[in-house]
């Protein structure tokens, strides 16, 4: 393995991986990361009001002190699925808990697939045993994890870090999945933080949000917010010392913030069908809540995406996202860059070559869009793609 592919690996974490017969393609479907013992957690997770039965069970236990276990599966979301759906998260935390010796309520549930099926818990149950009687720290292990949980993503989605804060080397390793279903708040998503730090519950439940709230809240395909967005941080830390606290902890915040960033990034970038990934940033505004509604308009609009998928520099449907928004501005106040050319200023549009900056969204992945405004100090960075027939073709197909 290259240094380049090294994961750093958090101290007292195991994980194990599983094709349980849960997917119809028969692949990995199943990942189960055990703590050696007790750890911090907090979460995140949909807003969705039809939340997935895993949701439901997170929600009711993080943050918390006492987490063991996070148990994932692919191919069946386990939502829209009643109170049988609810018994069935309990049944998979009762079984993973029996394994690795620690209560139903220290086990986190989050799964991702079709909406509206019930899981196929033998199924589930067998390869827990086999998951749980498989658990390693080998770095080959968290790789393959990556790609358990995935679904319509086209490659895995990991970070991971080692810094050193408050004279300890601390590691922290993050995996995500998503490609479609994506529309803040939250974006189908899952993500996953495991961190050797030792750190306070509402400490960390408050950096985990914070982090959130610029990253995965600020990522879009479709605009469409899943039943099963969940975002979960665990963390062991030494029995010995105390929880991070002043510089230590902003710079493990930091840390943090750096994950989530780089994890929700490589989910619009992963789109279903993209062929651009669209950095939108959305400066001058009143607040942060305001450049985030500019931003997710422009982010949603399909016209705005299929411009930008045909390298048509057409910013007319850029400026009018923004106008439809629900955000109060004169035209006077908007400014507007595609890929750093000037193409719109305090409300008059500006002669520029078509054909360069068609060439240039032809040529590059990336695309940014820039709008300035006059309203205040606040801005926003936000992450969409582009709209493709492909990206048709495989939502039309899903589940048929």
């Amino acid at each position: 393995m290259s240094e380049q592919d090294r994961l750093y690996i958090p101290k007292g974490f195991r994980v194990a991986s599983t094709k349980a017969g849960i997917k119809p393609s028969g692949g990995l479907d199943l990942a189960v990361f055990v703590a050696e013992g007790p750890c911090v957690a907090a979460g995140t997770f949909t807003t969705n009001r039809i939340c997935a039965a895993p949701v439901k069970w997170d929600q009711a236990r993080v943050p918390t002190a006492g987490a063991r276990a996070v148990v994932i599966n692919a191919g069946n979301a386990n939502a829209a699925t009643g109170r049988l759906g609810e018994e069935n998260v309990a049944r998979t935390a009762a079984a993973t808990a029996k394994l690795i010796g620690c209560k139903p309520d220290d086990v986190l549930v989050a799964s991702t697939g079709i909406i509206g099926h019930q899981l196929p818990m033998e199924k589930l149950e067998a390869g827990l045993a086999v998951v749980l009687g498989s658990l390693s720290a080998d770095e080959s292990e968290f790789h393959q994890a990556s790609h358990a949980i995935m679904t319509t993503d086209s490659k895995p989605k990991i970070f991971s870090a080692r810094r050193k804060i408050d004279g300890e080397n601390l590691s922290l390793f993050g995996l995500a999945k998503g490609a479609a279903m994506i529309g803040p708040r939250m974006a189908t998503m899952l993500g996953f933080l495991f961190t050797d730090a030792k750190i306070r519950s509402e400490d960390l439940d408050m950096i985990l949000k914070a982090a959130v709230e610029v990253s995965f809240n600020c990522i879009s395909v479709e605009g469409h917010t899943s039943t099963n967005d969940t975002v979960l941080c665990l963390a062991k830390g030494r029995k010995n010392g105390e929880p991070l606290q002043g510089a230590a902890l902003a710079a493990f915040a930091e840390l943090v913030g750096d994950a989530c960033n780089d994890l929700a990034r490589k989910i619009p970038e992963d789109g279903e069908g993209a062929t651009h990934l669209i950095t939108i940033d959305v400066e001058g505004c009143r607040d942060r809540e305001q450049a985030r509604t500019i931003a997710r308009a422009v982010a949603d609009s399909p016209l705005v995406k299929t411009a930008i998928h045909g390298a048509d520099p057409n910013w007319g449907r850029i400026v009018s996202a923004a106008g439809y928004s629900g955000i109060l501005f004169e035209e006077s106040d908007v400014s507007l860059w595609l890929n750093g050319t000037a193409l719109y200023r305090d409300g008059s549009p500006l002669a520029f070559d078509a054909q360069t900056v068609s060439d240039g969204l032809k040529a590059e992945r990336e695309v940014h869009i820039r709008l300035v405004f006059k309203l205040g100090q606040a801005s926003i960075r936000f992450w969409t793609c582009d709209l493709t027939a492909e990206y048709i073709h495989l939502n039309a197909d899903y589940t048929t």
